[in-house]
């Protein structure tokens, strides 16, 4: 599927230009926290571009200077701790990890830019990027304990992106750190000065990913998430056969011809 059509979004400001889309969390009067709406409409916008090869990268970024402050506090009260019974607490808590899996496994690339603050779930998701850019000031907090909830959803990302011991660290003590932290505890791959080296390098991040294949890009997400999930020799029998896939297809015998005949294969942009 190429060119697909995206959901209309109330809380999301999507800006499509050609292989690349970016979301921006649109709620800047509330820190850009992630209310339920704001949630929803990422993972409906996700699901609609998942097929579609023509789309390469997808930004996220928050309106405001702010990457994103978390969960929405004042909802969980009035809605969690007001209406909800336990199953449906733990119905929406879980339905946030789904976003996470699908960010976490999007097809296309995903970078983050990262200013202001990413705290709890903004943090979450800010390890979900394939590549993350942070301003040096940016401030990261896992503040969650500190409410009295665990950052449930988000701490096999975390801890994933940051290994065990950080992890536990970060998680049990709330505390505050900065893009410079960020990037040596591995959230944040590369650190930057201000928003505008921000967008700088995130452009030259995008001229990289326009010279690799959309396809092969694709399958080796899947080839990095199925080794480890699975035993070696099943990873290395689902890599192998990922491999033929892309071999054979068109992509790839473009993209073998082109270096044969030492010129731009036909898929790789200006």
């Amino acid at each position: 599927m190429n060119n697909a059509t995206l959901p209309t979004t109330n809380s999301l400001v999507l800006e499509r230009n050609d292989s690349v889309l970016r979301i921006w969390f649109n709620r800047p009067e509330a820190r850009n926290a992630l209310s339920a709406e704001m949630a929803d409409e990422l993972a409906a916008v996700l699901s609609a571009v998942r097929d579609d090869r023509s789309l390469r990268s997808i930004i996220v970024r928050g309106k405001g200077g702010i990457f994103c402050a978390g969960g929405d506090i004042k909802g969980f009260k009035s809605s969690m701790q007001g209406s909800m019974d336990h199953g449906e607490v733990a119905a929406s808590n879980r339905a946030f990890g789904d976003l996470m899996l699908a960010a976490n496994q999007q097809p296309q690339v995903m970078i983050m830019l990262v200013e202001g603050a990413a705290i709890g779930g903004g943090l979450g998701l800010a390890c979900v990027g394939d590549v993350t850019i942070t301003t040096a000031d940016a401030q990261f907090r896992l503040s969650e304990t500190s409410l009295g909830i665990p950052p449930a959803q988000i701490a096999p990302f975390v801890t994933e992106r940051v290994g065990l011991t950080q992890a536990r660290r970060l998680m049990l003590t709330g505390a505050r750190f900065t893009g410079v932290d960020a990037q040596q505890y591995g959230i944040a791959h590369l650190l930057v000065a201000d928003d505008t080296e921000l967008e700088a390098r995130c452009e030259e991040v995008l001229q990289q990913i326009s010279r690799c294949a959309p396809g092969a890009n694709a399958a080796t997400k899947r080839i990095i998430f199925e080794a480890l999930a699975q035993p070696r020799a099943a990873a290395l029998d689902f890599a192998s056969q990922r491999f033929a896939d892309c071999m054979l297809s068109d992509e790839g015998r473009e993209g073998v011809a082109a270096f044969v005949e030492k010129r731009r294969a036909n898929w790789a942009e200006d």
